[in-house]
């Protein structure tokens, strides 16, 4: 399926150190019958609220109390493809949570796959039990077993949730979707859509002739540049241009639901990343704000057009616009890999039936500098402040003896070295990537971090805070963040295939002593 990257990487990785443990137990669930729910019942959920005013293109439960089904599935990507997936209640995307901030969250989940999954909460400072971190956090809900997920719903913004089991492998199957907090003050918007990215293959078979223990990843790139997404394939048995249908929200091309406003609208997009590359949007035909990254709101965003975002794995980015120019629009994916073309969404006018719009996938446009973007402040962290911890994170690459592995400071998990705090403790992180051309989508969990440099130079727009930052080769970051939240927390590479291959950390907290002990002979647990 997809990308499949794990292969026989996956085989070799050492279950994970100990940690944290989920207070709520793997239950019966009797009285739920979970087996036939589907994004079609959404007003199940127990206390679900009323219908949202906003426009969504996306499933939606809301409410407080949830119930999740991971299944096999069938996935029409567009009218020539389908694909067998893993899914959340029968579809790709799962369905969006959507809770309000201060809200009590209960998710009760139901494992129907043939295989052992969790639930992360990608970016969500939850407590540590319920991280979702097979081997670290908890045990792995086996086939037929079900689970309860609990939660406060504390910050508010755009998260995402996925599985943390052999994710690679799972995420690539389709096994996601989003997670939305709304504040409890906020400025209303009169249509609110999300939007997942990712890339599959139209020929999931292809990957079962490949030689994984072989393959050379080094030159495996993550955006849609000529500079960074082109890669060398002759050291590699696995070509990425196999990777040849980018979707929006499960769909490709035509199949994708065109997104309706009306003139004198605002409009937020919510663009989640939960694919392997990464991908620069562009927005035809109108000026727009990035008022959010990972969640977290930007200072004074200034009007932008003709500019490209670039989100990289595993990051979310809100922007707003204001619909004042009526027609046929897109929003469209740049690059030249050859999914490119069927990553873009129409943006329609209600009524009118002029300006429509022409792709220009290929159009030369300058890419956001998120360090310059917004109102500059202070935030939370300063470079010249005292820090409890320091840490420097090396990311490189290298052969191993199974093949390319990726290194935190020259070793490989579980051997890297730990970020040692105790609560309380402000910790600084310099994140330097020298892998000659590997792209490191550095992710922490549990905590958000300030970004304050790059390649020394202190960040010169909004206080930017986010849970995953996206590294390149040469590039150095400094960030900085509170240890707020006590527990055993991963640091890796949002890249799952590094991951898998080595490019994990944990932060890990001497003052906290968890509940949850796993088991050395248990081979189920797959956290990455």
């Amino acid at each position: 399926m997809k990308k499949l990257l794990v292969g026989t990487i996956l085989a070799g990785v050492v279950a994970i150190g100990a940690a944290c443990s989920n207070s709520t137990s793997h239950s019966s669930m009797q009285g739920h019958d979970m087996s036939n729910m589907n994004m079609k019942e959404e007003n199940t959920a127990k206390d679900s609220s009323k219908q949202l005013p906003l426009a969504t293109n996306t499933k939606v439960l809301s409410g407080k109390e949830f119930y999740l089904t991971a299944k096999e599935a069938l996935l029409q990507i567009n009218d020539k493809v389908k694909l067998p997936v893993y899914t959340y209640n029968g579809s790709v995307p799962g369905p969006q949570i959507r809770v309000k901030q201060g809200d009590r969250v209960i998710i009760h989940f139901k494992n129907d796959l043939p295989e052992p999954t969790t639930i992360h909460w990608h970016g969500y400072p939850v407590p540590n039990s319920q991280d979702g971190v097979p081997g670290v956090t908890m045990n792995a809900i086996k086939p037929g077993e079900t689970f309860t997920y609990e939660f406060t719903a504390t910050v508010p913004g755009t998260y995402w949730y996925h599985s943390h089991q052999e994710s690679a492998k799972q995420m690539d199957k389709g096994l996601y979707g989003t997670l939305i907090v709304e504040p409890k003050n906020e400025e209303k918007v009169d249509r609110d859509y999300t939007l997942v990215l990712d890339e599959w293959m139209s020929n999931p078979n292809a990957e079962s002739n490949m030689d994984m223990s072989n393959m050379d990843h080094s030159n495996m790139g993550h955006g849609n540049s000529p500079d960074d997404q082109h890669m060398d394939m002759s050291s590699m048995d696995h070509d990425m241009n196999m990777y040849d249908i980018f979707t929006i929200n499960g769909k490709n091309g035509s199949a994708i639901e065109p997104l309706k406003v009306k003139k004198g609208e605002k409009v937020r997009l919510r663009l989640v990343n939960a694919g392997y590359m990464s991908h620069k949007l562009h927005l035809h035909g109108h000026e727009f704000k990035i008022v959010a990254t990972d969640g977290q709101p930007l200072k004074d965003p200034q009007p932008i057009k003709d500019e490209l975002l670039n989100i990289a794995p595993g990051e979310r980015y809100d922007i707003e616009f204001t619909a004042d120019n009526p027609g046929e629009w897109l929003l469209e994916c740049h690059g030249d890999m050859k999914g490119t073309d069927g990553m873009k969404v129409k943006i329609q006018y209600e009524g009118a039936t002029n300006n429509t719009d022409k792709s220009n996938a290929k159009e030369d446009l300058p890419i956001v500098d998120m360090t310059k973007y917004g109102k500059h402040e202070s935030g939370p962290f300063t470079l010249d402040q005292k820090y409890d911890v320091e840490y420097t994170m090396d990311l490189g690459t290298a052969m191993g003896k199974d093949g390319m592995i990726y290194t935190i400071n020259g070793k490989t998990y579980p051997e890297t070295t730990p970020i040692n705090v105790k609560t309380g403790d402000l910790a600084k992180v310099t994140l330097v990537n020298h892998s000659p051309k590997d792209v490191h989508p550095m992710h922490l969990h549990g905590h958000f971090f300030q970004v304050l440099s790059k390649n020394g130079k202190p960040i010169a727009g909004s206080p930017l805070m986010k849970d995953t930052l996206n590294v390149k080769p040469g590039e150095e970051y400094v960030v900085a963040f509170k240890a707020d939240n006590p527990g055993n927390w991963m640091f890796h590479c949002h890249d799952l295939h590094h991951a898998s291959a080595g490019m994990v950390t944990e932060v890990k907290y001497k003052d906290y002593k968890s509940n949850y002990t796993p088991d050395p002979n248990d081979t189920t647990n797959k956290g990455e």
